[in-house]
């Protein structure tokens, strides 16, 4: 009984590159905006953390990349660029 199962290809290092860092970009920025505006840390340019919010952000974006590559079976760019 002859199988079809091909291995699976791996996405062009570019194309997984340019997720990551899309990735990285869209939770720094809307992350850090959100929780800037809950713990009224925003400028006029933006946001400015400092302390425990900083500290906040930073287990969001690691929290976002373990469920996008361990539970949810990709990031938010990995699909849209098709890199997973």
């Amino acid at each position: 009984m002859p199988t079809d199962n091909a291995p699976p290809t791996v996405k062009p290092f570019w194309r997984r590159g340019l997720a990551g860092f899309l990735d990285f970009l869209t939770v720094f920025f809307v992350g850090g905006y959100v929780i800037g505006a809950a713990t009224g840390q925003t400028t006029k340019d933006g946001f400015s953390l400092n302390g425990g919010p900083a500290l906040l952000l930073f287990a969001l974006i690691a929290l976002y990349f373990y469920l996008g590559w361990k539970v949810l079976g990709g990031t938010v760019w990995q699909r849209i660029l098709k890199a997973r």
